[in-house]
């Protein structure tokens, strides 16, 4: 199995944008402008369309719905018999199908990996030490003139030991960090990857320029986006996973739950898009997502309805 075959996370986001719309199409309560919108985000790159027919195969009953994916066309509808719990069990199940191939791939290539609220501190074979978040795992080349770890998902805190005549990268979707004799930590988050350094400096190559990140900045880049200017961060919040703490300062809500669920289990799908952007701040222990999910709940005005599984988020 070779790298190619592991979906990026633009991929695997695409997918879960897919299920979300399917879901919220067939609740039967869609609003106009949300088809309009559904119908705008099918058509805007051939690849949205190509992952919801993934998940109307997946579903096989849901071939109803692909002849009425044209604008005019798309009206709400509800399987007979089928109520929101009863879909919501059925679309757990499809998201298990669609990512156990995903899953079995990284478990592949994995020299270390974390489950679901799992921490994981280890030494490398050249004396490094690596601390995992939840849902993270990491491959490594130490051959040759290079040490070279590529992180396969998740977050991963790195503390460098010196080696001048072997430099030691972070290989990502998005490019490569490079120590510059240095502590840093990498966190992939859907398409955007983010790299903070809390100790001497980092190398970022990507799509555009290398961007030197100093001590206390952070910078991000995606796949095909060059890494943007150094800004000055709080690493001790941005690490505070490490300590136990998740805080967050008016970040979007659909980060906050992509981060909770790799401590939670399970997924979390917002019915209505429109509620991505909402802000959240706070200060929640990582032991205690459950109760993070209920004050966010309850502080936005929102309504989950929880499956095991899966949860389901509506205004």
């Amino acid at each position: 199995m070779s790298a190619d075959d592991v979906p990026s996370e633009a991929e695997l986001e695409r997918r879960r944008a897919a299920i979300a719309w399917w879901m919220r199409l067939d609740s039967g309560s869609s609003t106009p402008a949300e088809r309009e919108t559904f119908a705008a985000w099918l058509t805007e790159d051939v690849a949205n369309k190509a992952a919801f027919d993934d998940i109307c195969r997946l579903w096989g009953d849901l071939e109803v719905l692909r002849p009425r994916l044209s604008p005019a066309r798309l009206a709400p509808r509800r399987l007979p018999l089928l109520g929101l719990r009863s879909a919501a069990a059925l679309a757990g199940l499809a998201l298990a199908l669609a990512l156990s191939y995903d899953e079995l791939a990284i478990r592949w290539r994995a020299r270390a990996l974390t489950g679901t609220g799992e921490l994981r501190s280890l030494a490398l074979e050249d004396g490094s030490r690596v601390e995992l978040g939840p849902d993270s795992a990491i491959a490594t080349d130490f051959s040759g003139s290079e040490r070279r770890v590529t992180l396969l998902r998740g977050e991963v805190w790195f503390a460098v030991a010196p080696d001048a005549a072997r430099p030691f990268s972070v290989a990502t979707p998005a490019g490569t960090a490079t120590a510059l004799g240095t502590a840093f930590d990498v966190s992939i988050q859907g398409a955007r990857t983010e790299v903070t350094v809390t100790e001497h400096r980092v190398r970022l190559s990507g799509a555009g320029p290398s961007v030197i990140v100093e001590e206390g900045a952070q910078s991000a880049f995606a796949p095909g986006v060059a890494a943007v200017a150094p800004y000055s961060v709080d690493t001790d919040q941005v690490t505070a996973w490490r300590r136990g703490k998740l805080i967050f300062d008016d970040k979007p809500l659909a980060e906050v739950l992509a981060i909770l669920s790799h401590y939670r289990g399970g997924y979390i799908v917002l019915l209505d898009p429109a509620l991505r952007g909402r802000r959240v701040t706070g200060v929640f222990e990582t032991t205690a997502p459950e109760t993070a999910l209920r004050a966010i709940e309850k502080s936005l005005g929102l309504r989950a309805v929880s499956l095991g599984f899966l949860t389901l988020i509506g205004g």
